[in-house]
């Protein structure tokens, strides 16, 4: 439970620290009114750079930081002229870009709102899973071609959803919401997590593979993994080989995590398909292959909160301001010790 000063209610002092675009986008004037109710807002402009005398002076007077998109470092200089900061809700997924050791050498409570965001990614992920199990990009595509109906009473066997097997790998925040998405749907779902047992695997309706497998098996592979320095490259050249024919892999979490020149080569051939919302670099050259490349479908990193889902972020941040002030700490808490496993 966080302490407060004594009094029937706390107000914390707080400030916004992100991008000036990103605070307009995801905070309307109904969520600055309450944030206003919750809090005492420091005066404008949001904060995204902590070096000016201006971003000093509010910095001095703050308990909160409310961040998102854009924020800078929360380094050791930056945290000594914040004497009273004590708590950072991030309205938005992964803090690793800007609550470093220091935050935590403090004590500095963290909250998330990567469980809000993880609503838009997983329900991407499974419409891009059922999609392409129809093979809905291609089958439009031949139509619009062709300007003819197909005879549907011969159709290729590996076209539909019925019994396919989905392949997840990590069971993440994310990476565990796909799988309830997945669970009313006639699918077999395979699951490689190193962290997760065979109980947790039984408990989550999913049956625990070994990495090979999954991808040997599976007629779509989701990648839900953090980029770590143990998981760059992790979906390698052999893994990507050893997928059935016309498999797809679907990307929504990091574009580094999978060896990108393979899985070009994989799909040139024809062997397997891709949808990939991420890639390294986050956006590909002009002359790529990939663009060219039929096989694939290249969405602009839009899987995770978008035009009016970023309301879920406000609202989040919103009841996490509300319930620390309230004395009953987070209830979507980010916990050092658990930083390494998360995106």
């Amino acid at each position: 439970m966080t302490e407060h000063p004594p009094g029937p209610a706390f107000r914390p002092r707080a400030a916004l620290a992100m991008h000036p675009d990103v605070a307009s986008a995801v905070l309307d004037a109904e969520s600055h009114a309450a944030l206003a109710a919750l809090c005492d807002p420091a005066p404008l402009p949001v904060l995204d750079d902590f070096t000016t005398p201006q971003a000093r002076a509010v910095l001095a007077d703050v308990d909160l930081l409310i961040t998102g998109w854009g924020c800078p470092p929360l380094d050791a200089e930056v945290l000594r002229a914040a004497p009273r900061l004590r708590a950072v809700v991030h309205a938005a997924g992964s803090v690793r870009g800007h609550v470093t050791d220091a935050c935590w050498e403090r004590g500095i409570e963290v909250s998330s709102a990567a469980a809000a965001n993880a609503v838009p990614v997983a329900e991407y992920t499974l419409a891009m899973i059922l999609l392409t199990g129809k093979r809905v990009l291609e089958s439009a595509r031949d139509y619009r071609s062709a300007r003819a109906r197909p005879d549907w009473l011969r159709p290729d066997r590996s076209i539909g959803n019925h019994r396919r097997t989905v392949g997840i790998l990590s069971a993440s925040l994310i990476g565990r919401r796909v799988i309830d998405l997945l669970r009313p749907h006639d699918l077999d779902v395979l699951l490689h997590d190193p962290y997760v047992d065979e109980g947790g695997a039984d408990e989550l309706g999913v049956r625990r593979v070994e990495l090979a497998e999954l991808f040997r098996h599976s007629d779509t592979v989701s990648v839900h993994t953090p980029l770590l320095p143990e998981t760059r490259g992790l979906v390698g050249r052999e893994l990507i080989d050893s997928m059935r024919p016309g498999a797809v892999l679907v990307n929504t979490a990091r574009g580094a995590v999978v060896d990108q020149d393979a899985l070009t080569d994989a799909v040139l051939a024809g062997r397997i398909r891709a949808v990939l919302d991420v890639t390294e670099p986050e956006v590909l050259p002009p002359d790529h292959p990939l663009w060219r490349c039929g096989n694939v479908l290249l969405t602009p990193h839009l899987a995770g909160s978008q035009g009016n889902e970023l309301r879920r972020l406000a609202d989040l941040a919103l009841s996490e301001i509300a319930s620390w002030a309230a004395g009953d700490g987070f209830l979507h808490p980010v916990r050092r010790e658990r930083l390494a496993f998360l995106a």
